[in-house]
Formats: C-alpha cells, sequence, structure tokens
C-alpha cells in the first residue's frame, strides 16, 4: 500500500507461483508488468511492452538468464538492456534498446516489487506462511468494511471466521481490483489452511457485493 515516502512495495506474488524459467503477469497500482525467473533463479520485474512492436512481454518466454518476446524473440536481461534480436544475429543491440525494470524483492515467500523508490526494504510478515492468492472486484476499503477490520499501512489485515483469525496481505490494483494474499500462522495445519481458504473466498464475495451496491447507488 502507499506510504508517505517517495514510492513503496507491492507484494504481487507467491514465491512458489513463479517457478525458475518462467514469466507472468503482475499487476500494481502504477500498472501492468512482467515478472520473471531466470534459469538460475534471479527474479526480475520488467516493464510490459517490447520496444519493438509492443508486444507484452509476460506473453513471452525465459530462456536461460534472458526474457524474450514471443512476436520476434527480441531478448532481454535482468537490467532490461537488449541482449539479441533474432532478424539480425551479427548485430550487437545498442544500450538505446532496453525496457524499464523495477526493483524486485523476494521475502518471506513472498515477491515485491516497488512502485516509485521506496526508502526502505519490503515489510516482513513475522513468520506467517503464504497459502494462496485471490483477486476480488472490490477495492480495499469494501474488504476492509466486508471484514469489519482495517488493513495495516502495510496491507495487513486480521479478522475473525468461523475457523479463527485470519490473516490477509492485500495489494491495491490499478483498476480498482485488489489482490489478496492468504497467510497462515507457523503452527497451524491442512485443516487451517482449508478454513483460512474458504474464509477468503466468503469475504472477497462479501467485498464485492459491497462494491457491486455501492456503484450502484
Amino acid at each position: 500500500m502507499p506510504s508517505a515516502t517517495t514510492g513503496f512495495w507491492t507484494p504481487v506474488a507467491l514465491s512458489r507461483d513463479l517457478p525458475a524459467g518462467t514469466v507472468m503477469t503482475a499487476r500494481t497500482a502504477a500498472g501492468s508488468i512482467a515478472l520473471w525467473r531466470s534459469a538460475s533463479g534471479c527474479i526480475s520485474a520488467s516493464a510490459d511492452r517490447c520496444p519493438h512492436r509492443g508486444m507484452r512481454l509476460s506473453h513471452g518466454f525465459v530462456r536461460g538468464e534472458a526474457l524474450s518476446c514471443i512476436y520476434h524473440g527480441w531478448s532481454y536481461g535482468q537490467a532490461g538492456n537488449c541482449l539479441r534480436i533474432p532478424a539480425h544475429p551479427g548485430l550487437a543491440p545498442p544500450e538505446t534498446i532496453r525496457v524499464a525494470t523495477h526493483d524486485v524483492e523476494e521475502a518471506d515467500n513472498v515477491i515485491w516489487v516497488a512502485v516509485g523508490t521506496p526508502a526502505a526494504k519490503p515489510p516482513r510478515l513475522e513468520g506467517l506462511i503464504p497459502l494462496r492468492s485471490l483477486t476480488a472486484l472490490a477495492g480495499i476499503a469494501a474488504i476492509e468494511a466486508a471484514a469489519g477490520a482495517k488493513a495495516s499501512p502495510e496491507g495487513l489485515l486480521e479478522f475473525n471466521a468461523t475457523s479463527g483469525t485470519i490473516c490477509l496481505l492485500l495489494s491495491a490494483q490499478e483498476d480498482g481490483q485488489t489482490l489478496i494474499h492468504v497467510l497462515l500462522k507457523p503452527d497451524t495445519g491442512p485443516a487451517a489452511g482449508i478454513g483460512a481458504s474458504r474464509a477468503a473466498e466468503s469475504l472477497r464475495r462479501r467485498a464485492e457485493d459491497l462494491q457491486r451496491k455501492e456503484i450502484g447507488q
């Protein structure tokens, strides 16, 4: 969530959802990015447009330590520099051909991307274990109203459900939606995980109902 600094961190994905050698679309309040992990396990966050023809890089593929556009195969390194243009194999791409990149950190099995220039590292989750992620067609205010609780400045929200206290990590999207990461305490078992997942789904439905009613007013 935004802070009073010049930038902020947003939790865009869980570590297990991005295996080595894959790319996925991730969304922040500033728009879509291409989130990718190289063959060696390094994570990068690139602008989601190839400078050549504007194709989404999140539709591309990872080969080795580079992300390649699916359209004409232009390849980019972790710093955003163009490494290879297949139509001109003998050409060393000029430094001017590059994609914008974002700072990215992996901590507590969550992947955080910087929007702007944050003043500190991403917040720690104090031993909480990520379970799953889901997207709500509702803003954070509607989720807070449905939960009867307020999120912290870091986006952490706790609410009481029939299965116990549920911890959520909220990330605002650019279109008024919210990415919800469900978190578990380390001493919980499989049954608690199922209960937390169902409680999060129920909360999402309530928040979406509140959002629709607000829009309809």
